[in-house]
């Protein structure tokens, strides 16, 4: 048996534009994808059985729900064998639109080819990733991105440079939820300076009395960004007295991360 741990990072979405709605439902994007230092830890241990068992430190994602247990299945049946043991340790926040789920999906493409000795090619695992979720190329990538299509043509830039406040209002926001309400109320996304940093601003303010309030209070005296399609804004800052004047206006029932950028993922030790 052979066990490997691993971290996989999340993201920030610098700027996210919806441009248009797809024939097949899905939406065209004009994305900036900027890795950051907040990771889940995974284990993967190699078993001499078929079974596949992944345990989440997060109750609320169940086993056969989680992204990461469908990859492995997926991984598996292309393998036509193979068991292994995942454990994950959950600290990106769920449904904050910081990408820990595609994440957890790429490291497990990219520790399955090598735990099973697939010897899949880059571009393999990439159509993987494809079917997997739209944001999962960009992490089997490893490298920060401007993107375009629905998330998953990607062309590689160099890291930002900023420091971050990740601020986390304890809300779950579905992607797919989201995406749906835009193309019921796409007029939201209004030519108003305030909101061309994220096509989802005006739906998730409307949705969020208390987060709208922190934005009205505090927009004029800093730049609020949203990460993907919500809940998680972000913050950025130079120095430590700018981070100090950003903690103390978060809310006392929210959490935070202090974060900071990256160059490429950590992952790629392992392609």
């Amino acid at each position: 048996m052979n066990k490997i741990l691993i971290k996989s990072p999340a993201k920030l979405n610098l700027y996210l534009k919806i441009i248009s709605k797809l024939s097949n439902n899905y939406h065209e994007l004009d994305t900036r994808f900027q890795l950051i230092d907040i990771y889940d830890d995974l284990s993967f241990l190699s078993t001499k059985s078929r079974n596949i068992s992944v345990k989440c430190s997060d109750s609320s994602i169940k086993e056969k729900d989680n992204i990461v247990y469908k990859t492995a299945i997926l991984m598996q049946e292309l393998n036509n064998g193979g068991g292994i043991d995942i454990d994950i340790k959950k600290v990106i926040p769920s449904g904050a639109g910081l990408g820990g789920g595609s994440s957890d999906a790429a490291s497990t493409i990219i520790m399955l080819n090598r735990l099973w000795e697939m010897n899949l090619s880059s571009e393999q695992m990439l159509d993987i990733g494809r079917r997997v979720g739209a944001d999962v190329p960009f992490f089997l990538n490893g490298k920060n991105a401007h993107a375009f299509g629905v998330g998953d043509t990607i062309k590689e830039v160099d890291s930002d440079i900023s420091n971050y406040i990740v601020i986390d209002p304890l809300i779950f926001n579905s992607t797919k939820a989201m995406f749906a309400e835009y193309s019921i109320n796409n007029s939201y996304d209004s030519n108003s300076n305030i909101y061309q940093q994220n096509s989802f601003w005006n739906i998730f303010l409307d949705a969020n009395k208390q987060v709208k309030n922190f934005y009205k209070e505090n927009i004029k005296k800093y730049e609020i960004c949203l990460s993907g399609s919500g809940s998680a804004m972000f913050i950025k800052y130079n120095c430590d007295t700018e981070k100090e004047k950003i903690l103390k206006i978060i809310p006392t029932n929210w959490r935070f991360f202090e974060a900071k950028p990256l160059q490429y993922s950590p992952l790629l030790e392992f392609v």
